[in-house]
């Protein structure tokens, strides 16, 4: 189980560590051909979503890595869950029915994250 939870929160870090950077150090203007939302955004809460993406990535693979309070571990897992459910409730009422497809998969990952974090209990 151990094993299995490296290699999701791997993979969850890894993509949220570059959808969140994107997000905190990107202009607007270069992220609305990748996502449309931002333009009706304000920049400051898509910069929060970033900076919050970051730390859950950040979350899901240092507390358990050193040792010291593993638990945030699935706190973090539960967070990026949390961020996906926004997402799709975002996407579904601007009718962006065609892209909600990779927050289910992230969702359900996360899901998976939340599950497998358990072991750090």
């Amino acid at each position: 189980m151990i094993v299995a939870y490296w290699v999701v929160a791997g993979l969850l870090a890894l993509f949220y560590l570059y959808s969140g950077g994107m997000k905190v150090v990107r202009s607007r203007e270069s992220l609305l051909p990748m996502m449309a939302w931002v333009g009706s955004t304000p920049l400051s809460f898509v910069r929060t979503i970033g900076v919050l993406e970051v730390l859950g990535a950040i979350g899901l693979i240092l507390p358990p890595l050193t040792g010291i309070a593993p638990a945030l571990a699935l706190a973090a897992a539960i967070g990026l869950a949390l961020v996906q459910i926004g997402a799709l409730i975002l996407h579904v009422r601007r009718g962006e029915t065609k892209v909600i497809g990779l927050n289910i998969v992230l969702l359900v990952v996360a899901a998976v994250a939340v599950w497998l974090a358990t072991v750090w209990l």
